[in-house]
């Protein structure tokens, strides 16, 4: 039963958490009727969401000017934080809304309030570049207490037209930050020439000494301008003001680098407090001289930052960068260039005898590991990470440096904090000739560390075969097994190394050894369908039939990945296609649940029983119709599928195809099956493996498993920055439900069959709620990678040694509409994902990097590509241009352990890839039609259609007076597209654009068009001008401007040739050929047509929420989805229910959609009355609410949904671009929301396991 309700239900009455939602939702909206009507009906104006979000943080955030002064008129808290601490003025200064900053400042609103990370409105605004937000903020004359203040942040930017805004309010160029920098101190280190100049010109101290001890000057040095520019560098910027040299600095320089020369006709200071600056960087060029007079001077030897950051640490050596946070001492810099003079001058002032030895030995300074060892270096010292000198030399593969240290008495037998001996990393790098002298020392090859794995295992993982052979013929034994069971020859098995397999073989190990889920390594080969290894362990008399503690044998695991060849070797060696496992399903169970249909052929060809039962009397036509495999559905039955058999609680196939809305297996089961009343169909899925073996060790985190479906993702060290990033709020809704966790991606639940030729379903499962919309991640020389969270695909990647510095990279989704110049597009282009906004943008690498941007662009129909655009300062747009091939992607990756997919496979998953070797401020990717293009010079040249190749432009000698970029641009015509708008009325040519258009050339070029079909056919005419139907259409608007079509004809002389059409031009424009016998009437079917053309097509989805209001009476939601979100909707939030999601379908840009509803559900209101259409927009919320009741309430509450481009008495069926079908959900009482909720998550859950079962 269902709560009855009146026909108007105000506000007051609806549940407390519907109109808190209500509420909120109106605010972001911007619907000020609908929240005045709220707050007049008694709700608190100052409720929040579980974020501490208000209606005033939420109008503020969504720009909302009206809404926001209507809230504040009402006496909302204009000044309440969230639970991060945002207030409504920290929101509206984020997303640069002028108009509400200035009204709430105006109220009453205090901008020094900060964030719990202490930052204030004024560092947000500052942050994202709004430019009069700050000014604005800046006269109310307010600073907050930030970690960083605002003239910092833009010295560090090099952003001299904010600072100028700052420096106009406040003179003071010499505001320090807490931990006593001041501005120029920043610009110097990051080298901005332009900031720093006007911070001069504004009076900042040059010679300022903070806590640390730094001058500008030091700091430049360090970034080595004088080395690279000492005529224009930032150092002797700071000369001419007058900066305080060292003469130990001086004469330093001087000896070490080309530009030092600057310095001597400066005056000398010397200042007792930045001797211990400057020691450092005397010790890692090996000045003893040096040395000895700053000691003298009483540097202390231990000299170090604050935060034990020495000068060293950015000038040691090139490509040697240390921990800073290690706090490296003068010696260990001298240890690290084995500058032996040093060392010994440093050792008679007592300085530290532990540390370096630990530099000395990764470097292989031998000579020098011998002194510190003399000086009672403790040998066994370890690092924070567990890691003795010795686990290093091993690690570099210094044999001579070991043995050495050996010879000291080095223990073997430490272990890191990840359990690994010197031999386990010399076994993991393949380091042979230190692994052979650890064994000769007594190092054992059976020592287990982490989890059970011993040096052989980790060998065998890094495939070094050398080391393994080794190994094993020194003792190591191949039978022993880790925490989980595997032995070295189930790692080998499952990563393909028969090589390795072959060794191990050889020295006895078993092709039977079972893990502790009783796998064997025929299992792990067999599943990774791998020939030559399956081949090998049946060799080695493998039992092919042995089943794991389920009760699952290679032959199962085969069925479940679709590895026919594999099953046919199994099945020759005898392997039994009736083998069940502990809960009754065989081989071709398991290939049905999964699809595999070449599997189910072989299996039946080889006898299989096509009606065997499972536990819960499953057959294997249950298993198919269960997951809408039609074709396989049909396959069974033709070899003897029993349709009228059913489980143990009574469930035929048809129910269960009914129950889950599979249209297509319904109508082949119905002709064929006994209508019977079932009981509630519960998922039935087959048993899963899941063993982790885990061979990291400190330096990464790798991962050995059987999962049929890992999502592996590394974990990158999060150092905290040397300039804190401010936090920006998320655009959300108005709450955030319990996140559900998975480990599957969404196109895992994408049915593997044409059972959506009627139904367009996909299973729907609850997507997790991710925070925050800006990713960090810190980098360094060791390279490092970071993947998006909320958008699958995303990802970035440093290789290593590209990166010249610790640095924190950011990536970000920015919307187009934020953007003061947004890309310039024209008609036929469109974004093709959000735009991405990288940091530290301007960021110059040593090397290239990668960047991959998943897209929504459908090119399916091959006639358009993607083109990557840039911008430096967010204003200019230009194409950016990838200089490196697939073929050195590897060398660019330069060890790198990430995987890189081939064009062929990102294109499947609508990736786009970008190599660069810096960071603007924005990527793009756009679609458009295909386009050619060359650089073109004084000597002329030629450009042809790859896509249509009659399209020919030719350039005579001198058209151009100097080398420029020109394309050219072919885009077919579909004849189906011409009849179905015109009919006969007239035929097209390719539309021949050549770019830039507008562009005016010295000499005629040469075009050449193919005629449209029907003149190719039959020539009605050889007339000119306006005696001939052949027209010959112009558009020269340039720009983002749309076509004007122009006839040509009659002043363009046309000569024909194979098919085609020939002419010249002076300037570059659209051109298109037209068979139209009403010559009339030709620019407006072309304009018709144009317009139909220049659509963009994406891949989106459809997504229906519904909700029962009453017994009959319910609400649906129906969205249409590019990288939307399910959490982002509000109906998520509402007690809407999601009911029905498509697979990705072709919508083109602006598209009407029209949604029709059948079956046992109808719209409450005629189409005239509530219309049932909408259109289309990329990457914006296009939703439609329909409000539809329940024909007979004695039938199920289901109906069939279809999205149509036109009205169903328009439309030809073949034409619908989508059918759903969906079930209504229960109608729930008030007391029992708690209930539902509970029910909503159980029905959800059953999802999520079927989305990640495996095998």
């Amino acid at each position: 039963m269902c709560l009855s309700s009146p026909p108007s239900i105000s506000p007051l009455s609806l549940p407390q958490a519907d109109a808190v939602t209500s509420f909120l939702r109106a605010a972001r909206s911007g619907n000020m009727d609908k929240a005045i009507d709220h707050i007049k009906n008694g709700i608190d104006i100052n409720t929040a969401n579980q974020k501490g979000n208000t209606a005033l943080h939420i109008a503020a955030l969504a720009g909302q000017e009206q809404v926001v002064a209507e809230l504040v008129n009402y006496g909302a808290n204009i000044n309440a934080q969230s639970q991060k601490g945002f207030t409504p003025l920290y929101m509206a200064a984020q997303e640069n809304h002028l108009e509400v900053v200035k009204f709430l400042l105006e109220n009453g609103a205090n901008q020094s309030i900060p964030t719990e990370d202490g930052f204030t409105p004024l560092a947000v605004a500052l942050q994202q570049g709004h430019e009069n937000v700050v000014a604005l903020l800046i006269n109310y004359g307010t600073k907050g207490k930030v970690r960083l203040p605002a003239l910092h942040i833009a010295a560090r930017n090099d952003d001299t037209r904010t600072a100028a805004v700052l420096l106009q309010n406040d003179p003071n160029a010499d505001v320090l930050s807490k931990t006593g920098f001041t501005p120029l101190h920043i610009a110097a280190h990051y080298e901005n020439l332009s900031v720093a100049q006007l911070l001069l010109n504004r009076g900042a101290n040059v010679n300022f000494t903070p806590k640390v001890c730094l001058f500008p000057s030091a700091l430049a040095s360090l970034t080595h301008s004088i080395v690279t520019s000492p005529s224009t560098g930032l150092f002797l910027v700071l000369l001419l003001f007058s900066s305080v040299i060292l003469s130990r600095m001086a004469s330093h320089l001087c000896t070490s680098h080309p530009g030092g020369g600057i310095l001597m006709p400066r005056p000398r200071y010397c200042t007792c407090q930045a001797l211990s600056c400057y020691t450092n960087d005397t010790i890692s060029n090996g000045h003893v001289r040096i040395i000895e007079i700053l000691l003298d001077q009483g540097a202390p030897i231990q000299a170090k930052t604050k935060v034990h950051l020495t000068l060293t640490h950015q000038v040691l050596i090139p490509g040697q960068l240390c921990s800073n946070a290690n706090g490296l001492s003068p010696i260990h810099m001298s240890a690290q260039g084995d500058h032996m003079d040093c060392v010994r001058q440093l050792m008679q002032y007592n300085a530290d005898d532990q540390t370096p030895l630990h530099c000395a030995c990764r470097m292989g300074h031998k000579e020098l590991v011998k002194l510190l060892l003399e000086h009672k270096a403790n040998p066994n010292s370890t690092t924070t990470s567990g890691h003795t000198p010795l686990h290093i030399a091993a690690r570099e593969g210094h044999a001579q440096t070991t043995r050495i240290l050996l010879d000291m008495e080095a223990q073997q037998t430490k272990m890191t904090k990840k359990g690994f001996t010197p031999l386990h990393v010399a076994s993991k790098y393949g380091k042979v000739d230190v692994a052979e002298l650890l064994l000769e020392r007594g190092g054992n090859p059976n020592a287990a560390g982490k989890n059970g794995l011993t040096s052989l295992h980790v060998a065998v993982h890094h495939d070094n075969l050398d080391v393994v052979n080794l190994l094993v013929s020194k003792g190591g034994s191949p039978h022993s097994a880790a925490r989980n069971g595997y032995t070295p020859l189930h790692i080998a098995s499952k990563q393909n190394q028969v090589e390795v397999a072959s060794s191990l073989l050889q020295y006895g190990a078993s092709a039977n050894a079972e893990s502790l889920q009783g796998v064997t390594p025929l299992h792990l080969a067999a599943q990774e369908g791998r020939p030559d290894m399956v081949a090998l362990l049946i060799s080695k008399q493998a039992n092919v039939n042995l089943g794991n503690k389920s009760g699952l044998t290679p032959l199962h695991l085969v069925a479940q990945e679709g590895h026919v060849g594999i099953a046919d070797i199994l099945a020759k060696q005898g392997a039994s296609v009736y083998a069940a496992t502990r809960m009754g399903y065989t081989p071709l169970h398991v290939a049905c649940h999964y699809g595999n249909v070449k599997m189910v052929k072989f299996l039946l060809q080889q006898q299989a029983n096509v009606n065997s039962k499972t536990k819960v009397g499953y057959t294997a036509l249950h298993q198919a119709a269960q997951q809408g495999h039609t074709d396989i559905v049909t396959l069974l039955l033709k070899h003897g599928a029993q349709p009228n058999e059913v489980a143990t609680n009574g469930t035929s196939a048809l129910s269960i195809a009914k129950r889950l809305g599979y249209i297509s297996v319904i109508d082949v089961l119905k002709l064929v099956t006994e209508e019977t009343v079932s009981m509630k169909h519960r998922m039935s899925f087959p048993e899963t493996v899941d063993e982790i073996l885990d061979v990291s060790e400190d330096e990464g985190t790798q991962h050995l498993t059987i999962h049929y479906r890992q999502n592996t993702r590394k974990q990158i060290h999060n150092y905290s920055p040397a300039i804190p990033r401010i936090p920006c709020v998320s655009p959300e809704t108005v709450h955030t439900p319990m996140p559900l966790q998975k480990d599957y991606d969404d196109d895992s639940l994408i049915p593997s069959s044409p059972a959506t030729e009627t139904s367009d379903n996909v299973s729907p499962v609850a997507s997790p709620i991710h925070t925050g919309f800006l990713v960090s991640f810190m980098v360094d020389a060791r390279g490092g990678s970071m993947r998006g969270s909320r958008h699958n695909g995303l990802r970035v990647i440093i290789p290593p040694r590209t990166c010249a510095a610790p640095t924190r990279i950011t990536c970000r989704l920015v919307k187009p509409q934020k953007l003061t110049t947004p890309p310039p597009l024209v008609e036929g282009e469109g974004l093709a994902s959000r735009i991405i906004s990288l940091g530290p943008a301007s960021m110059q690498f040593l090397g290239p990097v990668i960047v991959e941007i998943p897209h929504f662009a459908a090119l399916g129909r091959g006639d358009r590509e993607l083109v990557v655009l840039r911008s430096e300062n967010g204003s200019v747009w230009k194409e950016h241009r990838n200089r490196y091939g697939d073929d050195v992607l590897e060398t660019i990756l330069n060890g790198m352990d990430e995987e890189l997919e081939s064009q062929e496979e990102l294109g499947k998953k609508r990736i786009r890839r970008i190599i660069s070797t810096d960071f603007p401020l924005y990527f793009a990717v756009v679609s458009r039609v295909q386009q050619e293009s060359d650089l073109i010079g004084p000597e002329g040249g030629q450009l042809t259609s790859k896509l249509v190749p009659l399209v020919q432009a030719s350039f005579p000698e001198t058209a151009v007076t100097k080398r420029v970029r020109l394309g050219l641009q072919a885009q077919p015509v579909p004849d189906e597209l011409v009849a179905k708008l015109l009919g006969n009325q007239a035929t097209f040519s390719p539309v021949v654009t050549v770019e830039p258009r507008r562009r005016k050339f010295h000499r005629p070029i040469g075009l050449c068009i193919p005629l449209p079909p029907s003149w190719r056919e039959s020539p009605r005419d050889s007339g000119e001008g306006d005696t001939t139907s052949l027209r010959l259409l112009c558009s020269v608007i340039g720009g983002t401007a749309p076509a004007q079509w122009e006839d040509i004809t009659g002043t363009t002389k046309l000569i024909y040739s194979k098919d085609c059409a020939n002419f010249t031009t002076n300037v570059s424009a659209r051109f298109w050929l037209a068979d139209c016998p009403r010559t009339a009437e030709a620019m407006s079917f072309a304009n018709l047509l144009y317009r139909e053309l220049s659509a963009v097509p994406y891949m989106a989805k459809f997504v229906v929420f519904a909700k029962m209001n009453e017994v009959r009476e319910g609400r649906l939601r129906c969205y249409c989805m590019t990288d939307d979100k399910m959490d982002k909707t509000l109906e998520q939030h509402e007690n809407f229910s999601e009911v029905a999601r498509s697979r990705d379908i072709e919508v083109m840009e602006g598209m009407p959609l029209h949604l029709e509803c059948s079956g046992n559900l109808v719209p409450v209101r005629k189409a005239t009355q509530q219309p049932r259409c909408f259109s289309f927009q990329a990457f914006r919320d296009n939703r439609l609410p329909v409000s539809v009741k329940v024909r007979d309430s004695s039938k199920d509450h289901s109906g069939f949904l279809s999205f149509l481009r036109k009205s169903t008495k328009y439309e030809d069926s073949q034409h619908v671009l989508c059918n759903l079908n969906i079930t209504m959900p229960l109608c729930i009482k008030v007391g029992l929301k708690k209930k539902h909720c509970t029910f909503i998550l159980q029905y959800t859950h059953a999802y999520l396991i079927l989305g990640t079962c495996e095998i």
